[in-house]
């Protein structure tokens, strides 16, 4: 739509996308923290985490750090730029084989096609990359219908207002974030980790 935020950067290219590899533990320092999140509430989870989807993928810096500390995962990393699938492979190196990797756009509505269903799906930093927020609850209930019965979403993106983000039409407030987990049938999610313009939720299906 004409009100959908451009995205000045085009990671489908090699270039670009090495780039952004690079300079996010920069900007981001809190990212080992989260990653941390994510694998403590996977392990917490009153069901047994076996298969994961994340997706926005990227480098593989999550799956690098799911992959190690839980290491009887089924992986599989969803992202649109080959060019992120070449960098995450290097990084994740023998670990690579265990990881089915996707190349598919999660704007799109058959993004689900085929993928199977999940015991958690996770996404860091990515939601946004639907360029507007008013997508953001069509996600969610796309994600829904690809978990297990009680199945775990962690989702944590960049959030609008104090201490946040700007852009009031790309990012969401916190309560924007909860509610739109709500509405897409997530049973009482929560708040789990708020740092560095970025907020975690856990939410089950």
């Amino acid at each position: 739509m004409s009100d959908d935020v451009p995205n000045p950067i085009d990671f489908r290219d090699f270039h670009v996308a090495r780039e952004w590899e690079r300079d996010a533990p920069v900007k981001r320092p809190s990212r080992p923290a989260f990653f941390r999140e994510y694998a403590v509430q996977m392990r917490e989870h009153t069901r047994p985490v076996t298969s994961v989807l994340e997706l926005g993928s990227g480098p593989g810096f999550l799956a690098q750090h799911l992959l190690v500390t839980c290491p009887h995962l089924d992986y599989t990393a969803l992202d649109f730029s080959a060019a992120m699938h070449q960098l995450a492979r290097a990084r994740l190196g023998e670990s690579a084989d265990r990881v089915r990797f996707v190349e598919r756009n999660f704007r799109e509505k058959a993004w689900t096609n085929g993928l199977g269903s999940f015991d958690c799906v996770v996404t860091h930093q990515a939601v946004h990359e639907l360029r507007h927020k008013r997508y953001a609850t069509g996600l969610h209930k796309q994600v829904s219908a690809v978990l297990h019965p009680g199945g775990l979403y962690l989702v944590c993106d960049h959030f609008a207002g104090r201490r946040g983000m700007a852009n009031e039409q790309l990012y969401m407030t916190p309560q924007e974030q909860k509610l739109s987990l709500i509405d897409a049938g997530f049973e009482s999610p929560e708040l789990v980790k708020c740092a560095d313009k970025l907020a975690m939720y856990r939410a089950v299906c």
